[in-house]
């Protein structure tokens, strides 16, 4: 599970779930638009249009899904609820992964009932090389005796663990770079999917009102 508001979804969100999946020997990767992030402003962008430009951008990529399910729900999109849903979707012995940026991480323990999600899946956390923040006390009681430094020490149970894991691209690409970037007619070219690129200059998405 790859989650986020995909706000638009550009070259780093898609390179990173590539990259994971390769990484830990993944069978797929379920990228999941928030419907409504329940720690963020609302989107500018409508759930159902970053769904469409999510769907653009993987296109016919293998192991990648575009999966609407926080869309299906009503009210916030809890991170928790969404693993439940995957987990019943996939029984009790599958290994499920739960990736998020070290940016998220850092605010995990401010989440809706951050301890059930170990109860329902692994974290893993993808390093970027502009976060290096201490970790608050909050977060290191959540995850403390949980970290483990392999992937297949992680994959040897079904959840419960966390890895930090670093990627070869490191990709740093910032949506909300990418929106102002939008929004004062600058060029977008080679951080957005070319599909992406050309239904967003179609519909006039991210325009200054």
């Amino acid at each position: 599970m790859l989650g986020g508001t995909f706000d638009p979804v550009h070259l780093g969100h898609l390179r990173t779930a590539l990259e994971l999946r390769a990484a830990l020997s993944l069978d797929g990767v379920h990228m999941i638009p928030a419907a409504q992030p329940p720690l963020r402003d609302r989107p500018q962008v409508t759930a159902e249009k970053r769904l469409e430009l999510l769907r653009l951008g993987i296109g016919d990529t293998p192991g990648l899904a575009a999966d609407p399910c926080e869309l299906e729900r009503e009210g916030p999109s809890f991170s928790v609820q969404t693993l439940e849903s995957l987990r019943e979707r996939y029984g009790h012995e599958a290994r499920i992964v739960m990736a998020l940026g070290h940016d998220a991480f850092l605010k995990l323990a401010n989440w809706h009932n951050p301890e059930r999600i170990f109860a329902l899946a692994h974290l893993v956390v993808v390093e970027r090389p502009d976060h290096e923040a201490p970790l608050p006390e909050a977060l290191q009681a959540l995850i403390e005796g949980r970290e483990v430094e392999h992937g297949d020490v992680l994959m040897a149970k079904p959840q419960g663990r966390l890895l930090r894991l670093s990627l070869p691209s490191r990709m740093a690409i910032s949506a909300t770079f990418v929106r102002h970037s939008l929004m004062q007619g600058k060029s977008v070219r080679y951080l957005l999917p070319p599909a992406v690129e050309e239904r967003i200059q179609a519909q006039r998405l991210y325009r200054a009102v």
